[in-house]
């Protein structure tokens, strides 16, 4: 919330303020200016606040919206680590669900941070990069080359230390920064350039999607544990992924938008709970049935 306060009423209030000082001859004069120099201070003190409570016009974009359902351009053309020109849709295939991530290697810190809290989740999730879902990292410097995407690719699957993932993380880049920019209006993911530090200020989700490529689920760093990332994985997966114990686990859940996270469903407990005190019941009374149907036939034959 900005702060409205105008310097115009502060200086009439310390105008009118001496008036209103009884009148104590000489004891009363230094109390009238320090008060008239605090006023001073934080007259000044309010208007660096309004100044400064308004970002840079080129910052306002840097944020996520949640285009959930979006579609990713697939046409669309970059250049993997190793050079060789791909389109997004030889990369949704309709066979894995995918991380989207935007990020540049040359990023002082934030960029680093972000895989690294990524990396750390996903080691202690059982599902594999390559097998069970797979991730895209897209540069969004057109200044980058393929040989320091290969360099940062590498560094982090040294990190990761399962074998096959290199064919299942996929680090793109391009000179053609429209393609760049088209990827991240669909995606919501908002950045800017700054010509100071060249460096780029952005936000740091993943960006969940389903194998074809549409946009299931945006988490934050705060969201990145393994169990909210394979859930999220699982669900974007349309089934094309996990066991049956894994979509009945996920049955039991539902994304809590407020948490960030998946929260046991309670309405699920509550029929699962019914359903076992049905059983439960059932068989006391089938147990209680056959003993009477016992006695009834005993003195018969006897």
């Amino acid at each position: 919330m900005s702060i409205r306060i105008g310097l115009r009423t502060i200086s009439k209030f310390v105008f009118l303020f001496p008036r209103a000082l009884p009148r104590a001859g000489r004891t009363a004069a230094p109390s009238g200016q320090i008060l008239f120099a605090a006023l001073i201070v934080i007259s000044s003190t309010l208007a660096r606040a309004q100044i400064n409570d308004k970002l840079p016009p080129e910052l306002e974009k840097v944020k996520v919206t949640q285009n959930l359902k979006a579609q990713i351009p697939l046409d669309l053309e970059f250049l993997d680590s190793k050079g060789k020109k791909v389109a997004l849709k030889e990369l949704f295939d309709d066979r894995l669900p995918t991380i989207l991530t935007m990020n540049y290697s040359a990023c002082p810190m934030l960029c680093s941070r972000q895989l690294n809290t990524m990396l750390d989740a996903i080691k202690k999730m059982p599902w594999s990069i390559g097998k069970e879902y797979q991730i895209v990292t897209v540069s969004i410097d057109p200044t980058e080359t393929t040989d320091r995407a290969q360099q940062t690719k590498q560094k982090y699957l040294q990190d990761y230390g399962r074998e096959g993932a290199g064919g299942g993380w996929h680090f793109l880049t391009s000179r053609k920064e429209q393609n760049i920019e088209k990827l991240a209006e669909t995606v919501g993911f908002g950045y800017a350039y700054d010509p100071k530090t060249k460096q780029y200020a952005h936000p740091t989700p993943l960006i969940v999607c389903t194998p074809t490529g549409r946009v299931s689920r945006y988490l934050d760093m705060k969201q990145y544990d393994p169990q909210t990332i394979k859930f999220s994985l699982l669900e974007a997966g349309e089934g094309k992924v996990g066991t049956f114990a894994d979509q009945f686990f996920l049955s039991c859940f539902h994304y809590d938008p407020e948490k960030g996270r998946y929260a046991p469903q309670a309405i699920f407990f509550m029929q699962l709970g019914g359903g076992i005190s049905v059983v439960i019941l059932g068989s006391v009374l089938f147990r209680y049935w056959i003993r009477d149907a016992k006695q009834e036939k005993t003195p018969q034959n006897s």
